[in-house]
């Protein structure tokens, strides 16, 4: 199975420039925890993500004014990716690896195209695959690519 089978195709987006009270309402709107951040909405050049634990732990809780707190303030940067074609089990590797819930999809000219949450994984990869999954992400102490 590859990704493209089981990614949330053409996700909702946001910019750099956002403010961090704009991406929350995405997140409200979309019910996700998690936006890929891209150049700008009419290339999709995907430059990043932005979640709900990057907004409260990198923005209010380091005292940060969430109106005026821009996503390119606390949002993930260089972020891991897959591309459509990717193996699921290989994708499933990396967000274990990495620890990370969700991981934005993109298409060979870097522009965001989909992205894969550990939910999307939970119903549709084997239910031994997906428990691993959940117990590897769930480990203290994740890499960074800060």
């Amino acid at each position: 199975m590859q990704v493209q089978e089981i990614m949330t195709s053409n996700p909702a987006c946001c910019t750099p420039q956002m403010n961090l009270q704009q991406v929350a309402r995405m997140m409200t709107e979309f019910d996700c925890g998690a936006i890929p951040v891209v150049e700008d909405a009419q290339t999709h050049q995907l430059i990043g993500i932005i979640t709900d634990r990057d907004i409260t732990c990198r923005a209010v809780a380091a005292g940060q004014n969430p109106f005026s707190a821009t996503v390119g303030d606390c949002m993930t940067n260089p972020v891991w990716t897959v591309s459509p074609d990717t193996d699921l089990e290989d994708c499933i590797r990396m967000m274990e690896e990495y620890h990370i819930r969700r991981i934005p999809v993109s298409d060979g000219s870097g522009c965001c195209c989909g992205i894969v949450a550990q939910a999307d994984i939970a119903r549709c990869a084997p239910e031994q695959e997906a428990g691993i999954l959940v117990q590897e992400i769930s480990q203290p102490g994740p890499p960074t690519m800060m």
